[in-house]
């Protein structure tokens, strides 16, 4: 597998940024969050994430907080960017195929490692279903 995939974190996702990246050795990690537990803010990793992938210097993302969703409405404020706050595998797969989604986000307190571990498998290996209506609706959230 040939794939770049930018990670983020706060303090709170260092863990599961590290699972993430050592369940994973044949993917191409960009690391873009902080590697310690002393407290940071969640803004400015998920704004250094979506930069990343609205540069298209990865071509997915992951963003983790202790919820997911701080850190995700972070990533969104970048129009380029379509991030998900995904809590099992079929929402992640659900994400890709509906909504063209390139950052998963996912919290570290509220997913354990191997909900986490599924959730990220689903999202890399789903693609979306472009045409018809996912795609016009995908097209909205970019105006």
């Amino acid at each position: 597998m040939n794939m770049k995939v930018a990670i983020a974190n706060d303090h709170g996702g260092v863990e599961l940024k590290n699972f993430l990246i050592e369940s994973f050795p044949e993917i191409e990690w960009a690391n873009l969050g902080t590697d310690t537990t002393d407290s940071t803010d969640y803004p400015d990793y998920g704004y250094k994430l979506a930069e990343a992938i609205a540069n298209g210097d990865a071509q997915f993302g992951v963003a983790i907080c202790g919820t997911g969703i701080g850190i995700g409405i972070a990533c969104n404020r970048n129009k380029k960017v379509r991030a998900s706050t995904c809590t099992n595998a079929t929402m992640a797969r659900l994400t890709r195929i509906d909504n063209d989604a390139n950052i998963l986000c996912l919290g570290a307190r509220v997913v354990g490692n191997l909900v986490a571990k599924d959730c990220f498998e689903a999202f890399i290996n789903t693609e979306f279903e472009a045409g018809g209506r996912h795609e016009r609706r995908v097209k909205k959230l970019g105006e």
